[in-house]
């Protein structure tokens, strides 16, 4: 992964860093979301996760197996997120589209009101104001790194880790691209909770999208070692 996408995923991860500290601030009592239960005080902070913890090993085991056994390949990847029921649609200046809505390319998760109808429209995906989780892309060639964590991301969602629902994405898509945090007090204590589900969701996928990045250069490196001098220091 060259150093360009090294510093977006960098820049990204600092933004969602500074989300979380700014919700930790303001969580003062109970919320549930299907896998996971906070309890919390001005004092002491306690979340029984281990459902969730359990969906996450799961979901890093089986996306680490996945992806290397197509190695990497995009359009497999897709192919299997349309095996598993999950609309895929090739869209022109989608990337433009999406922006209308604060969306970009990729995991489109469920949508609703006017949002969900320009979409359901555009993916001719019926007239109605809910949409489903889809994935849109434009035609033309799918960067590997990109898609592995949109895939990553869609796993997670298939497989039932909170923080995908429509209020967490859209208070995560809000501030994430937002150039302050204001009115993260005022939000309720579910959605804050959702919010840092959200934001989990996507560091898991970027820490996992970098670390692979990581391995397979490292590969690389020592495969042409071996090649140009006939052995290598591993």
């Amino acid at each position: 992964m060259n150093i360009f996408k090294n510093l977006i995923y960098f820049f990204l991860k600092l933004k969602e860093k500074q989300l979380e500290v700014r919700l930790d601030k303001h969580l003062k009592a109970r919320a549930d979301n299907k896998t996971s239960k906070t309890f919390l005080s001005p004092n002491v902070t306690v979340t029984i996760s281990a459902q969730t913890d359990l969906n996450k090993d799961m979901v890093l085991k089986s996306v680490t197996e996945i992806v290397s056994g197509v190695k990497n390949n995009p359009y497999m990847l897709l192919e299997y997120i349309k095996a598993h029921g999950t609309k895929v649609i090739k869209l022109p200046n989608a990337d433009k589209i999406l922006a209308l809505i604060n969306e970009d390319e990729g995991l489109v998760c469920e949508l609703k009101g006017i949002e969900a109808l320009y979409i359901n429209i555009l993916t001719d995906s019926g007239f109605s104001l809910k949409s489903k989780p889809m994935f849109i892309l434009r035609d033309g060639e799918i960067e590997p790194y990109y898609m592995m964590h949109q895939f990553y991301k869609w796993f997670s969602l298939y497989h039932g880790l909170p923080g995908f629902d429509y209020q967490s994405q859209k208070l995560f898509r809000k501030y994430l691209n937002s150039p302050d945090t204001k009115g993260l007090e005022n939000l309720t204590l579910d959605e804050m909770i959702g919010l840092k589900e959200a934001i989990a969701r996507d560091n898991e996928a970027i820490d996992f999208t970098t670390n692979y990045a990581k391995s397979i250069e490292g590969s690389k490196k020592v495969l042409n070692k071996i090649k140009t001098e006939g052995g290598a220091d591993v």
